[in-house]
């Protein structure tokens, strides 16, 4: 590991809004990194507890806090916390996951090594909300994002990895180099897809990525999370996600350094529109969800899915 007084300044990372149990345990996960050379940023995204008591009570000058006199928003949190970053590298952790304490020092040197690379990764543990590692769920995600197979070591190009395979997860596993990332880039456009495009940000400037096959984050699972709603707010979240699908893809398919990923981007772009349409069906907004499902079809053969939830928009509730 580096000795102290050689480590480069790492910024982390913490957007928060209401959650402070779940960030007092994700900042005592910061403040135990056996690397030192840290500053931690959270910014409250204007929470109705406040959690600057929370905050004040770890007395770590490292710590530096601020509260936004109004929601801003996820996204618009979540890019002024990094734009608040002052170090050499920078490492999202969400205010309800977790790190173990080696993951800043297993991760920092590989890229101070080595000028080449833009991000350094690992895989990352599923945790339940109350804190208990679910292995099973572990198991399943790194499979799911084809971590199982990827040897230690430099991917250059990583597109597949980034892009396609989305084994490279950003707000969750990635030490990146801040130099390299326009945050100005980052509009609402890409809310649901920001980790996705940040990867994609990496992957355009040709520099490599560095996997380290270890779990070293943990990743919480609870009913805040899009994957864990229910009802209303499962639908409100299913139309953000798609909208950003579309755009992102949309982005992707323009860029002909990608060309041999257009395909897959282009099921991924029609199936969000898909996608979009049943959730705006589901909120009974059916004129516009039939609009999408006419652009999928205009653009692709017969598709049972779309032409499926085209019929159904039909037929009277």
């Amino acid at each position: 590991m580096l000795e102290s007084y050689q480590q480069p300044l790492v910024s982390v990372i913490t957007p928060t809004y209401n959650r402070p149990e779940y960030l007092k345990q994700a900042l005592t996960s910061a403040v135990n990194q056996t690397y030192c050379n840290i500053e931690i940023i959270v910014s409250d995204n204007c929470s109705p507890q406040d959690p600057q008591a929370i905050v004040e009570s770890f007395n770590d000058p490292r710590i530096r806090y601020y509260r936004n006199s109004s929601n801003l928003g996820m996204l618009v949190n979540t890019i002024q916390t990094f734009k608040y970053a002052r170090g050499k590298y920078v490492a999202s952790l969400l205010d309800d996951d977790m790190w173990e304490p080696d993951y800043l020092a297993k991760l920092v040197p590989l890229l101070e090594e080595n000028s080449n690379l833009a991000l350094a990764f690992c895989d990352h543990y599923m945790m339940n909300a109350s804190g208990t590692l679910d292995m099973e769920k572990t198991e399943e995600c790194t499979r799911a994002y084809q971590r199982h197979d990827l040897k230690q070591g430099i991917y250059q190009p990583f597109a597949l990895h980034a892009l396609v395979n989305q084994s490279v997860s950003p707000a969750i596993a990635a030490v990146i180099r801040r130099e390299i990332v326009d945050w100005d880039e980052f509009t609402n456009d890409i809310a649901g897809m920001w980790d996705v495009y940040l990867s994609y940000i990496c992957c355009r400037t040709g520099k490599g990525a560095y996997y380290y096959p270890e779990r070293l984050t943990r990743y919480r699972e609870h009913e805040q999370t899009d994957t864990m709603q229910s009802g209303n707010r499962n639908v409100e979240a299913k139309i953000r996600k798609a909208k950003s699908e579309i755009f992102c893809y949309g982005k992707f398919l323009q860029d002909q350094n990608l060309a041999e990923f257009h395909a897959y981007f282009k099921q991924k772009w029609l199936h969000a529109h898909t996608t979009l349409g049943i959730a705006l069906m589901r909120s009974q907004q059916v004129h516009q969800a039939r609009s999408y499902f006419k652009r999928a079809l205009s653009q692709q053969k017969f598709n049972l899915r779309t032409v499926s939830a085209l019929l159904l928009s039909y037929i009277p509730q």
